[in-house]
């Protein structure tokens, strides 16, 4: 097989959990070709994985007529269209481009009509971790066993795919021996429960009370949303980064800072993947908890209140106490055992 398409048509972290498929391609079918279906917001993460050669954006492709739509998927020539991500729109077009193994799960009715393979997987109460879930959809393929976790991080990989714009980098390089420059996420956007405002303040004056140099990043709406909080805490920060970063300059900064704390978020993911010093901050309510939604990378970390699955939480999703009652000394300490690294790089 020479060809391969990977639809993963959802959200960032989503993205980078799926970069095991294509690694793990690549070693089935060693001058194999990968091409990833994915939204706009995401080609920036195709363009700095090792194990893409191209990207479809759907978002494009769904612009043209039917006809072209279909067109353009012959036109890659592929052997096998893998679903990741259930899309029943792209499951159809693959049905009627004709290619000739179309992979996807069992749970899905439209994939009975449209795929050849049909793969049983139940993502909801499975303990596997996100990543080893997607790699499952590889069995029709020769993918045979459950790759242990740490192995699968090491299928986790982004290298940025242009350099940092001077302005950032010399930013960066203001950094005193002994001091870490400290990427802070507090937003999610929806996608996660959130630390709270009030914790990410309080971590980010103990970072500057520590001597390390703390950076905000978010988009330019969460931004505006922060004004008042990054106005008060503007004297423990060493940039403002919020609506100032396109997704490549996003992956750049983080991989010239030496770490990230944030919620189970893309940014943490791609901070894993870039071999940052990536800290997580997870509910333990499933299936939002570490065990599915964990960052891998070799830097990777999580922390997680001790406690079972909290149904308080689950039925009061704005207040989760559970994710709140993480210490800010807690992630101080995890952090006051960073090492300086160089820039993210194979």
């Amino acid at each position: 097989m020479k060809t391969f398409l990977v639809s993963r048509t959802d959200a960032i972290g989503d993205v980078v959990l799926t970069l095991p498929v294509c690694g793990q391609l690549k070693k089935l079918f060693p001058d194999c070709r990968v091409v990833l279906l994915g939204r706009t917001y995401t080609q920036a993460i195709a363009a700095a994985c090792p194990w893409i050669d191209d990207f479809i954006n759907v978002d494009e492709l769904r612009k043209l007529t039917r006809p072209a739509q279909v067109l353009a998927l012959q036109q890659q020539q592929a052997d096998a269209l893998l679903h990741i991500f259930p899309d029943k729109h792209l499951a159809s077009l693959g049905r009627q481009a004709l290619i000739p193994m179309r992979i996807g799960t069992r749970n899905r009715w439209f994939h009975w009509l449209t795929c050849t393979h049909r793969v049983a997987l139940s993502r909801r109460h499975s303990p596997l971790h996100e990543a080893q879930l997607n790699l499952e959809l590889l069995r029709p393929l020769g993918y045979t066993g459950l790759t242990p976790l740490a192995a699968v991080g090491e299928l986790v990989r982004l290298a940025p795919a242009e350099p940092l714009a001077h302005q950032w980098q010399n930013l960066l390089a203001q950094r005193q021996a002994g001091q870490l420059n400290v990427i802070l996420h507090p937003r999610s956007r929806g996608s996660a429960r959130e630390w709270g405002l009030v914790n990410f303040g309080a971590l980010a004056r103990m970072l500057h009370q520590a001597g390390h140099r703390v950076f905000i990043t978010g988009t330019a709406a969460e931004g505006e949303e922060l004004r008042p909080w990054l106005t008060e805490h503007a004297p423990f920060l060493a940039g403002d980064m919020t609506g100032q970063l396109t997704l490549p300059q996003l992956l750049a900064f983080i991989g010239t800072a030496d770490g990230l704390v944030a919620n189970s978020t893309g940014p943490l993911h791609m901070a894993a993947a870039l071999g940052r010093q990536a800290l997580g901050l997870y509910p333990p309510i499933r299936p939002m908890h570490p065990g599915r939604w964990a960052p891998l990378g070799p830097h990777a970390e999580y922390l997680v209140f001790d406690k079972p699955d909290c149904q308080q939480c689950r039925q009061a999703p704005a207040a989760c106490s559970c994710l709140a009652a993480i210490e800010p000394v807690e992630v101080l300490n995890r952090i006051a055992a960073w090492k300086s690294l160089p820039p993210a790089g194979f």
